[in-house]
């Protein structure tokens, strides 16, 4: 695994990301909140993503179930990951937020906006030994 580092636009939160080696699949998502942000999904367990600083400037967004966690920087509005409705016991990075994504992912479509009806993703963020 190799640790990517990422963060918003103005660079208050930074994060990084444990990313398997080679080429990762991410998903474009056609869900109604992901088809307006652009958002490129890289699904990674709990134990392969840390917030390294600006948690304190975090803002939060529930919609419909509640359930997904839409974390934004409060100061420059973007989204560089976020808790899913469809795996709640993982995170969703956007790929677009590491600071270097080249060569390492390969964008895949996902149907996030009947994403009841498609494959599971869970296994995207369960614990590898």
């Amino acid at each position: 695994m190799t640790w990517r580092a990422g963060g918003c636009h103005c660079g208050t939160v930074r994060f990084e990301v444990d990313i398997e080696p080679g080429v990762t699949t991410a998903r474009a998502c056609t869900c109604s909140m992901c088809s307006k942000t652009g958002f490129i999904h890289i699904i990674a367990s709990k134990s392969r993503f840390k917030i390294t600083s600006g948690e304190d400037a975090l803002t939060s967004y529930k919609f419909n179930t509640g359930v997904a966690n839409h974390l934004f920087c409060a100061k420059c509005g973007v989204k560089g990951f976020y808790v899913p409705r469809s795996n709640p016991d993982g995170w969703s990075v956007n790929a677009r937020c590491l600071d270097d994504a080249s060569g390492l992912v390969t964008v895949e479509p996902f149907d996030g906006a009947n994403w009841e009806q498609q494959p599971s993703l869970a296994h995207l963020s369960e614990e590898h030994a």
